[in-house]
């Protein structure tokens, strides 16, 4: 017999507004997504400029909403004034992020008008680390401003006449990182001076865009949260978003730890929150800042040895080993090698899903988000195809419903514990009690009467009859059940067979008086869509 949850909504409990931007991805050159799944001139449908027909399609119907590019670790080493003009001109570069040749074939503009190919609105990250002021200056001039000055004149030579119209700019990736060449690792009031002055000029130049400073990279920084309370003490009313990046990792095959990480997400996002408000008393500012956690990731890793003792000096030790073995690679999308990851498709899709409900869960505060396996989760590509992996469907779901305004979910589940581990001497998780089985988020869109509620079992073993409460909305209709599972937990789409796993409508549900009772399959993600009666 299927255990009971229950899930209770009210319109009088709102978190905030959902922005549309919360379902974004990120883009960086590593290995072969530039070279080769983005770009490649030799492929059947590659364009005029070499990017593949097929990928800018597939993300065009999906209905990609924001990508935050060039990178990532790649921009603290990266002259996009070497990027831009005739291809035979530009300079071939070093990235000693990733320890590969940068030829520049796919440069700033390319960028930018590889994103308006896709309808994607590029949010773009400029060199603070061995870069400069100046540079930052350059780069939103030649961008976005109309004409009449060398930069945007430059720009339109090049052949793009109108400004690109780039809102979003981030200033450096992960600064506090000591594995980011210019690292302000040491100096965080010197990082949050150089912010306060470049964010400054850069409105000068567009007073229209809005900007976004370095939080610490992790949770597991040995000075976090204290060094983006200085940073932002020093920038604060000149920035508009503190940038949060995440990869939680468990141990293969332990699935609470896995799809109960969203948890420790959301004690990163609350600890950032406080941290800013701290920051607005002390200003006595009115203005609230707002979260970009424009990378971020869940996945499976087996443990390191441990070196107990070795202290907070590890991370920075960890980026201080050099291997004089270690060469250069030069990408091709010609031997673009498949990437295959462990596990079937509902494994990933079920820990995005988790990770994007932490988000609605604070979407009063949390309005960028950028899944860095976001454009492979809308569009599964190899050398060749391209086609929708389970975790497209989650994706695409939260995109078209996850509309309006989130709501407070009061769920009554079983529940599970999570023992504390340590994944290396870094990354370390502490016990969680008392976690949901069932999880759940809520968008409410008053004005064009729609409620939907997204639903994860997270319980492998277990089925669960489940009870929505949404009484207190009064006259909303049951609409529709769409559930997203498979039986063989290993199986995966491909182009050959892309339709292994797609959401099917489920119609056994019940609904009456306000209350709408549904069964949820092990480990499944559910949508649950509900209509203001008249409308739609």
């Amino acid at each position: 017999m299927a255990q009971k949850t229950k899930i209770t909504v009210h319109p009088l409990f709102p978190i905030g507004e959902i922005s549309p931007r919360l379902f974004s991805t990120f883009l960086e050159p590593i290995g072969t997504m530039v070279n080769g799944t983005m770009y490649n001139p030799k492929h059947p449908t590659a364009d005029e400029q070499g990017f593949r027909q097929d990928f800018i399609q597939a993300l065009r119907e999906a209905g990609v909403r924001a990508v935050r590019l060039p990178g990532g670790n790649f921009v603290s080493c990266w002259d996009w004034k070497d990027s831009i003009g005739p291809k035979e001109n530009r300079k071939t570069h070093l990235d000693m992020a990733w320890h590969q040749y940068i030829t520049n074939e796919v440069g700033h503009d390319e960028y930018l008008q590889w994103a308006e190919k896709t309808g994607a609105e590029p949010m773009y990250t400029v060199n603070l680390g061995t870069g400069s002021i100046r540079d930052a200056i350059d780069i939103v001039e030649y961008t976005n401003h109309e004409g009449g000055s060398w930069w945007s004149d430059l720009r339109r030579k090049y052949g793009h006449e109108k400004p690109y119209g780039v809102k979003t700019w981030y200033l450096g990736n992960e600064m506090d990182g000591p594995w980011q060449l210019g690292s302000w690792d040491q100096d965080p009031k010197g990082y949050g001076i150089t912010c306060n002055e470049a964010s400054k000029a850069m409105k000068w130049v567009d007073e229209t865009i809005e900007t976004v400073v370095c939080a610490s990279s992790a949770p597991f920084m040995a000075h976090y949260p204290q060094w983006e309370e200085d940073v932002l003490s020093q920038c604060y009313e000149t920035v508009d978003y503190i940038s949060l990046h995440h990869y939680h990792i468990a141990p293969p095959g332990d699935f609470k730890a896995l799809l109960g990480g969203s948890v420790f997400y959301e004690d990163f996002i609350k600890t950032e929150i406080a941290m800013c408000d701290l920051v607005q008393a002390k200003m006595r500012s009115p203005k609230q800042i707002m979260i970009s956690f424009d990378e971020y990731g869940t996945m499976a890793r087996p443990c390191d040895k441990l070196h107990p003792g070795y202290g907070p000096h590890n991370m920075a030790a960890a980026h201080y080993r050099f291997d004089p073995a270690r060469k250069y690679v030069r990408h091709d999308p010609d031997n673009m090698e498949d990437r295959v990851f462990p596990g079937g498709d509902m494994l990933h899709a079920l820990t995005l899903a988790s990770t994007q409900l932490a988000f609605l869960h604070h979407a009063d505060r949390v309005k960028i988000g950028c899944m860095t396996g976001g454009l492979g989760a809308l569009c599964a590509s190899n050398h060749d195809h391209v086609w929708k992996s389970a975790s497209h469907y989650v994706l695409t779901q939260l995109m078209q419903y996850a509309r309006g305004v989130s709501l407070q979910t009061a769920i009554e589940s079983e529940t599970f514990d999570i023992p504390g581990y340590a994944i290396n001497d870094t990354s370390e998780y502490p016990d969680k009690e008392g976690i949901n089985w069932v999880d759940a988020a809520c968008a409410w869109d008053a004005e064009g009467g729609t409620l939907n509620l997204f639903v994860i079992n997270k319980n492998p073993d277990t089925e669960y009859s489940l009870d929505i409460d949404i009484s207190a909305f009064g006259d909303y209709k049951f609409e529709k059940h769409l559930e997203l599972y498979s039986e063989e937990f290993e199986a995966k789409n491909s182009f050959e067979a892309p339709d292994i796993i797609r959401p099917q409508e489920n119609s056994k549900a019940s609904y009456r008086d306000g209350i709408l009772n549904a069964s949820l399959k092990a480990l499944s993600w559910n949508l649950f869509c509900f209509r203001q009666d008249g409308k739609g």
